[in-house]
């Protein structure tokens, strides 16, 4: 008899990546109880600490090569908390329920858009260029739907009174998820890198701008960001267009229907 000499691999999880999943889990499970108390402050800015987090659990665990399966799984069960029902149930706490139907409606397709996402986003991780996103990251999407909370709270004006701006921004967050519109992901920036002396300026200057008026300033610049995928795919057809006729007069042939 012999003995299984074969090494067994050990079992377990990588701690430090894991705990900022977790504290980003808890953060959007915060915003949530938060809107059932009516804390329309404190409830946005849980989504946007658990932003921060979930940005840095996965740079966490390329810096110390600690990338696993679970930690995938876990960190896309996370997301669809922090950046799918949290800021759908938030919404709805504060504008959308007066809605009725039509309300909690428009936040069940918020919430199932992210969820496709997020699945979409998983069976193409190996395959997409990471460039781009195709449609808007669920963590944008959430940024804009609590942000129009929190700047709407910071200008005194009522969920009641800003239902129907809700209503229009929660489903079209949702729809640009979920469509194939492209995103740059800002993932080809080497921040390990040197860089010049006025990047670090410009990282100043922008930390300043965001603190001198913390709701409108994130709420506009994630808006601009959802803007930029439809503007920049009609500016992109619209050259296509124009290439192909050009080159249809010089060849004297008529551009072929695509």
């Amino acid at each position: 008899m012999t003995d299984d000499i074969t090494p067994k691999r050990p079992r377990g999880i990588y701690l430090l990546p894991n705990l900022f999943t977790t504290a980003a889990l808890f953060a959007g499970f915060y915003a949530i109880v938060a809107a059932m108390n009516g804390q329309y402050v404190a409830a946005p800015v849980a989504i946007y600490i658990a932003m921060v987090l979930d940005g840095i659990d996965g740079r966490v665990a390329r810096l110390t090569n600690t990338q696993s399966a679970f930690g995938a799984e876990y960190d896309s069960l996370s997301d669809m908390v922090s950046f799918g029902l949290a800021p759908a149930l938030v919404v709805y706490s504060w504008a959308l329920e007066s809605l009725g139907k039509v309300g909690w409606l428009a936040a069940f397709i918020y919430a199932a858009a992210a969820a496709l996402r997020l699945a979409r986003f998983n069976t193409q991780v190996h395959v997409a260029d990471k460039r781009f996103f195709q449609g808007l990251a669920s963590p944008s999407a959430a940024a804009i739907v609590a942000g129009l909370v929190w700047v709407s709270h910071d200008l005194g004006l009522e969920g009641e009174t800003m239902r129907w701006v809700a209503f229009v921004l929660t489903l079209a967050a949702g729809l640009l998820m979920v469509s194939n519109i492209r995103y740059h992901s800002f993932k080809g920036l080497d921040l390990r890198g040197k860089v010049p002396f006025v990047a670090i300026l410009i990282v100043v200057l922008v930390y300043v701008t965001i603190t001198i008026d913390p709701p409108k300033v994130l709420f506009g610049v994630f808006l601009l960001y959802a803007l930029s995928g439809p503007v920049m795919t009609v500016y992109l057809r619209q050259r296509k267009r124009r290439e192909r006729h050009h080159d249809s007069d010089d060849t004297g042939t008529p551009p072929a229907d695509i």
